[in-house]
């Protein structure tokens, strides 16, 4: 004596179908997270040789001290900013 009725066939390839795409979830979650965590630095962050100093520090290599002033004259300008002398330049603090 069969318990179900056989007429719903639908019923078992909604079945297989939900567990093929349960186990490839599965199995993409396992290779993006061992993917994540073979990396050297672990964290997502790249590998590549680093530059030593910071991004300004860079670009004022590539500038001579005419060009950085007035760009900066340029800068102030632009921005209603007014030149201030630093410490080193005797203008005293804020």
């Amino acid at each position: 004596m069969f318990w179900y009725d056989h007429s719903a066939g639908w019923g078992w390839f909604a079945m297989s179908v939900g567990m093929l795409l349960f186990w490839a979830l599965i199995i993409a979650l396992g290779v993006l997270l061992y993917r994540a965590l073979a990396r050297p630095g672990g964290n997502g962050a790249p590998t590549g040789p680093r530059p030593t100093g910071s991004a300004a520090e860079h670009l004022l290599g590539e500038i001579d001290e005419e060009e950085y002033r007035h760009r900066l004259a340029v800068l102030r300008e632009n921005t209603g900013g007014s030149p201030r002398k630093s410490p080193a330049q005797g203008g005293g603090g804020a």
